[in-house]
Protein backbone atom coordinates (compact mmCIF):
# COMPACT_ATOMS: atom_id res chain seq x y z
CA UNK A 1 0.00 0.00 0.00
CA UNK A 2 2.74 2.43 0.96
CA UNK A 3 4.54 1.22 -2.27
CA UNK A 4 1.32 2.02 -4.51
CA UNK A 5 1.12 5.40 -2.92
CA UNK A 6 4.61 6.13 -3.44
CA UNK A 7 4.25 5.14 -7.22
CA UNK A 8 0.94 7.74 -7.66
CA UNK A 9 2.81 10.46 -5.70
CA UNK A 10 6.02 10.17 -8.01
CA UNK A 11 4.15 9.89 -10.90
CA UNK A 12 1.93 12.97 -9.88
CA UNK A 13 5.22 15.14 -9.44
CA UNK A 14 6.60 13.68 -12.53
CA UNK A 15 3.50 15.25 -14.30
CA UNK A 16 3.80 18.27 -12.38
CA UNK A 17 7.31 18.97 -13.53
CA UNK A 18 6.52 17.88 -17.19
CA UNK A 19 3.50 20.79 -17.22
CA UNK A 20 6.19 22.72 -15.49
CA UNK A 21 8.91 22.48 -17.59
CA UNK A 22 6.66 22.78 -20.73
CA UNK A 23 5.25 26.54 -19.30
CA UNK A 24 8.67 27.86 -18.20
CA UNK A 25 9.96 27.02 -22.15
CA UNK A 26 7.09 28.59 -23.34
CA UNK A 27 7.64 31.38 -21.17
CA UNK A 28 11.30 31.54 -21.63
CA UNK A 29 10.90 31.53 -25.74
CA UNK A 30 8.14 34.80 -25.23
CA UNK A 31 10.74 36.68 -23.25
CA UNK A 32 13.80 35.88 -25.57
CA UNK A 33 11.20 36.74 -28.62
CA UNK A 34 10.38 39.75 -26.52
CA UNK A 35 14.17 40.57 -25.47
CA UNK A 36 15.19 40.10 -29.30
CA UNK A 37 12.64 42.28 -30.39
CA UNK A 38 12.75 45.06 -28.10
CA UNK A 39 16.51 44.94 -28.45
CA UNK A 40 16.54 45.81 -32.23
CA UNK A 41 16.27 49.91 -32.70
CA UNK A 42 17.53 52.32 -34.43
CA UNK A 43 18.69 55.78 -32.96
CA UNK A 44 18.30 58.50 -35.17
CA UNK A 45 19.08 62.17 -35.63
CA UNK A 46 16.65 65.07 -37.14
CA UNK A 47 17.47 68.24 -38.20
CA UNK A 48 15.60 71.71 -38.96
CA UNK A 49 17.41 74.89 -39.75
CA UNK A 50 16.31 78.60 -40.95
CA UNK A 51 17.23 81.44 -41.78
CA UNK A 52 15.24 84.41 -40.07
CA UNK A 53 15.81 87.90 -40.32
CA UNK A 54 16.17 89.82 -36.48
CA UNK A 55 13.76 91.36 -35.14
CA UNK A 56 15.45 93.79 -32.75
CA UNK A 57 18.84 96.07 -33.07
CA UNK A 58 20.65 97.28 -30.13
CA UNK A 59 22.69 100.08 -31.39
CA UNK A 60 25.09 101.90 -29.18
CA UNK A 61 26.80 105.08 -29.99
CA UNK A 62 29.62 105.90 -28.19
CA UNK A 63 31.41 109.21 -28.06
CA UNK A 64 34.21 111.19 -26.06
CA UNK A 65 34.46 114.63 -24.98
CA UNK A 66 37.48 116.44 -23.10
CA UNK A 67 37.21 119.30 -20.92
CA UNK A 68 39.56 121.55 -18.92
CA UNK A 69 36.76 121.70 -16.10
CA UNK A 70 33.94 119.60 -14.99
CA UNK A 71 31.51 122.20 -16.17
CA UNK A 72 33.06 122.48 -19.68
CA UNK A 73 33.06 118.74 -19.70
CA UNK A 74 29.81 118.64 -18.92
CA UNK A 75 28.86 121.10 -21.64
CA UNK A 76 30.76 119.28 -24.05
CA UNK A 77 28.78 116.24 -23.58
CA UNK A 78 25.19 117.99 -24.16
CA UNK A 79 26.60 119.41 -27.14
CA UNK A 80 27.53 116.11 -29.10
CA UNK A 81 24.64 114.18 -27.41
CA UNK A 82 22.30 116.60 -29.07
CA UNK A 83 23.74 116.14 -32.31
CA UNK A 84 23.79 112.61 -31.99
CA UNK A 85 20.01 112.78 -31.36
CA UNK A 86 19.37 115.29 -34.20
CA UNK A 87 21.04 112.69 -36.26
CA UNK A 88 18.97 109.77 -35.12
CA UNK A 89 15.95 111.73 -35.48
CA UNK A 90 16.45 112.86 -38.63
CA UNK A 91 17.30 109.20 -40.16
CA UNK A 92 13.99 108.21 -39.00
CA UNK A 93 14.18 107.34 -35.78
CA UNK A 94 11.55 108.44 -32.46
CA UNK A 95 12.41 109.55 -29.42
CA UNK A 96 10.94 106.78 -27.51
CA UNK A 97 13.83 104.50 -29.58
CA UNK A 98 16.96 106.55 -27.89
CA UNK A 99 18.39 106.36 -23.97
CA UNK A 100 21.41 107.32 -23.00
CA UNK A 101 24.08 106.00 -20.73
CA UNK A 102 25.76 107.58 -17.67
CA UNK A 103 28.87 109.32 -18.62
CA UNK A 104 32.59 107.44 -17.66
CA UNK A 105 34.67 110.39 -16.62
CA UNK A 106 38.36 110.51 -15.93
CA UNK A 107 40.70 112.96 -14.61
CA UNK A 108 44.04 112.21 -16.88
CA UNK A 109 45.86 114.11 -14.41
CA UNK A 110 45.76 111.82 -11.48
CA UNK A 111 47.31 109.13 -13.65
CA UNK A 112 49.52 110.89 -15.81
CA UNK A 113 53.21 110.14 -14.97
CA UNK A 114 54.81 112.20 -17.69
CA UNK A 115 56.61 115.42 -18.12
CA UNK A 116 53.90 117.27 -19.34
CA UNK A 117 50.53 117.20 -18.11
CA UNK A 118 47.54 117.64 -20.93
CA UNK A 119 46.00 120.88 -21.71
CA UNK A 120 42.58 119.33 -21.05
CA UNK A 121 42.57 117.37 -17.35
CA UNK A 122 38.72 115.42 -18.00
CA UNK A 123 37.77 112.87 -20.51
CA UNK A 124 34.44 111.36 -20.48
CA UNK A 125 33.17 108.83 -22.40
CA UNK A 126 28.97 108.57 -22.89
CA UNK A 127 26.65 106.05 -25.09
CA UNK A 128 23.56 106.85 -26.69
CA UNK A 129 21.65 103.79 -27.46
CA UNK A 130 19.34 103.27 -29.69
CA UNK A 131 16.68 100.03 -29.23
CA UNK A 132 14.78 99.41 -32.79
CA UNK A 133 12.65 97.14 -34.78
CA UNK A 134 13.48 99.06 -37.38
CA UNK A 135 16.04 96.56 -38.29
CA UNK A 136 17.09 98.04 -42.21
CA UNK A 137 17.09 101.27 -41.10
CA UNK A 138 19.96 100.42 -38.35
CA UNK A 139 22.13 99.15 -40.65
CA UNK A 140 22.05 102.04 -42.75
CA UNK A 141 22.43 104.14 -39.74
CA UNK A 142 25.29 102.09 -38.90
CA UNK A 143 27.50 103.04 -42.08
CA UNK A 144 26.68 106.68 -42.13
CA UNK A 145 28.18 107.96 -38.70
CA UNK A 146 30.70 109.57 -40.17
CA UNK A 147 28.26 112.33 -41.16
CA UNK A 148 28.98 113.02 -37.29
CA UNK A 149 32.60 113.03 -37.47
CA UNK A 150 32.09 115.57 -40.16
CA UNK A 151 30.34 117.86 -36.87
CA UNK A 152 33.56 117.11 -35.09
CA UNK A 153 31.70 114.55 -32.95
CA UNK A 154 34.61 111.87 -31.53
CA UNK A 155 32.82 108.35 -31.98
CA UNK A 156 35.01 105.85 -29.84
CA UNK A 157 34.98 102.59 -30.85
CA UNK A 158 33.89 100.16 -27.97
CA UNK A 159 33.71 95.98 -27.78
CA UNK A 160 31.44 96.45 -24.66
CA UNK A 161 28.94 98.98 -26.34
CA UNK A 162 28.91 97.01 -29.83
CA UNK A 163 25.88 96.64 -31.98
CA UNK A 164 23.88 93.56 -30.92
CA UNK A 165 20.94 91.96 -33.97
CA UNK A 166 18.73 89.58 -31.71
CA UNK A 167 15.95 87.36 -32.62
CA UNK A 168 13.30 87.47 -30.18
CA UNK A 169 10.49 85.32 -30.64
CA UNK A 170 11.79 81.59 -31.10
CA UNK A 171 9.06 80.36 -29.65
CA UNK A 172 7.25 80.90 -32.70
CA UNK A 173 9.22 79.07 -34.71
CA UNK A 174 9.96 76.26 -32.50
CA UNK A 175 6.74 74.00 -33.20
CA UNK A 176 7.14 74.03 -36.74
CA UNK A 177 11.08 73.30 -36.25
CA UNK A 178 10.90 70.56 -34.27
CA UNK A 179 7.75 68.88 -36.18
CA UNK A 180 10.16 69.55 -39.17
CA UNK A 181 13.37 67.80 -37.54
CA UNK A 182 11.00 65.11 -36.30
CA UNK A 183 9.86 64.27 -39.40
CA UNK A 184 13.73 64.31 -40.78
CA UNK A 185 14.42 61.81 -38.26
CA UNK A 186 11.52 59.76 -39.01
CA UNK A 187 12.87 59.39 -42.57
CA UNK A 188 15.70 58.38 -41.86
CA UNK A 189 14.28 55.79 -39.90
CA UNK A 190 12.21 54.59 -42.38
CA UNK A 191 15.29 54.44 -45.17
CA UNK A 192 17.05 51.95 -42.53
CA UNK A 193 14.69 50.17 -42.27
CA UNK A 194 14.13 49.75 -45.87
CA UNK A 195 18.23 48.80 -45.68
CA UNK A 196 17.68 46.24 -43.43
CA UNK A 197 14.26 44.40 -44.34
CA UNK A 198 12.21 45.62 -41.57
CA UNK A 199 9.44 48.27 -40.50
CA UNK A 200 9.46 51.11 -38.23
CA UNK A 201 7.56 50.78 -35.09
CA UNK A 202 6.95 52.57 -32.43
CA UNK A 203 9.00 55.17 -30.62
CA UNK A 204 10.76 53.69 -27.73
CA UNK A 205 12.44 57.64 -26.99
CA UNK A 206 12.86 61.21 -27.73
CA UNK A 207 15.55 63.85 -27.20
CA UNK A 208 15.27 67.12 -28.32
CA UNK A 209 18.49 69.27 -28.51
CA UNK A 210 19.26 72.88 -27.92
CA UNK A 211 17.86 75.69 -30.19
CA UNK A 212 20.85 77.38 -31.26
CA UNK A 213 20.76 80.91 -32.70
CA UNK A 214 24.06 82.35 -34.34
CA UNK A 215 24.88 84.93 -37.24
CA UNK A 216 24.67 83.59 -41.46
CA UNK A 217 27.95 84.94 -41.39
CA UNK A 218 30.36 87.46 -39.76
CA UNK A 219 28.96 90.18 -42.58
CA UNK A 220 25.31 89.39 -41.93
CA UNK A 221 24.59 89.76 -38.50
CA UNK A 222 20.68 90.56 -39.26
CA UNK A 223 20.05 87.11 -40.59
CA UNK A 224 20.25 84.48 -38.10
CA UNK A 225 20.83 81.02 -38.62
CA UNK A 226 18.22 78.95 -35.91
CA UNK A 227 18.68 74.72 -35.76
CA UNK A 228 17.51 72.45 -33.85
CA UNK A 229 18.45 68.19 -33.69
CA UNK A 230 16.31 66.19 -32.21
CA UNK A 231 17.45 62.35 -31.46
CA UNK A 232 14.61 59.95 -31.67
CA UNK A 233 15.22 56.15 -31.05
CA UNK A 234 12.79 53.49 -32.98
CA UNK A 235 12.19 49.95 -32.57
CA UNK A 236 12.19 47.80 -35.98
CA UNK A 237 9.67 45.36 -36.49
CA UNK A 238 9.59 42.28 -39.34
Amino acid sequence: MNRQSGAVAAAILGILLAFGMFFAARELKDAVRIWKQADRVVSVKGFSERHIKVDLVLLPITYTVHGTTLEELYENLERDEAKIRAFLLEAGFTEDELSTTAPEVTDQWASYYGDRLPDERYRANATVVVRTEQVDLAKEVMVNTDELVKQDVLIAQSWEHRPQFLFTKLDEVKPEMIAEATADARRAAEQFAVDSGSTIGKIRSAQQGYFTIEDLDRYTPDIKKVRVVTTIEYTLED
